[in-house]
């Protein structure tokens, strides 16, 4: 049976599920959602696809899980891919908890303001203090990285998914691969795994859409 993961194509966080899915080799179809319009806050979107109103959200067979890191393991515990061996395991949770809480919500949050509300009503000290805080997670990404290829252990994992979830896209919000070595050199990294495919061209949904 095919699996669902409503999702779109500028959103990071589903694009971590999405990264997953397509290493996985699992059989998978994105459900477009038209987030800019609105269908995450409708009243059918969260009785009927999920009550938080967020991608992403997967679905197999009758089977329903949202949130990205829980898909993400979901598809780890089906595959055996991913997920790490042993005490890795630990590891690589520990990653993806601290990307969720330093890294991809900073991320995402600057890079709406910045690219996706109209220049008026941007937030610029806002914008500002997202930024030094950003700073601080790719120096700790970027220190972490040296003399490793991965986050955790000798192949690609969830950490790695979750980490680049929002390092991709091109939009500005500050980051810039060349600034930070290490990062820029593991990013190729997964984009060198076989299946790889950018945000964009994974998800259906592109900012020219709305141009």
């Amino acid at each position: 049976m095919t699996i669902k993961l409503y999702c779109f194509g500028e959103s990071g966080n589903a694009y971590k599920a999405a990264l997953a899915l397509e290493l996985s080799g699992l059989d998978w179809e994105p459900v477009f959602v038209d987030f800019f319009n609105g269908e995450t806050r409708t009243e059918r979107y969260r009785t009927e696809v999920n009550e938080m109103g967020e991608v992403p959200v997967m679905v197999d067979g009758d089977f329903r899980l949202s949130q990205s890191g829980a898909i993400q393991q979901y598809i780890a515990d089906k595959t055996g891919k991913f997920g790490g061996e042993g005490r890795e395991r630990y590891e690589v949770l520990r990653w993806v908890l601290w990307d969720n809480h330093k890294l991809s919500s900073v991320a995402g949050m600057t890079r709406f303001l910045m690219n996706f509300l109209p220049a008026e009503k941007r937030p610029e000290p806002v914008i500002a203090f997202n930024q030094g805080r950003l700073k601080a997670a790719y120096t700790v990404l970027n220190n972490h990285l040296r003399g490793r290829d991965w986050i955790v252990g000798d192949g690609p994992t969830n950490a790695d998914f979750s980490c680049c979830g929002y390092l991709f896209y091109p939009e500005p919000f500050g980051f810039d691969r060349a600034e930070w070595p290490e990062i820029d050199r593991w990013l190729s990294n997964i984009q060198s795994l076989p299946g790889w495919k950018h945000p964009y061209d994974l998800m259906p949904g592109n900012p020219s859409d709305r141009a």
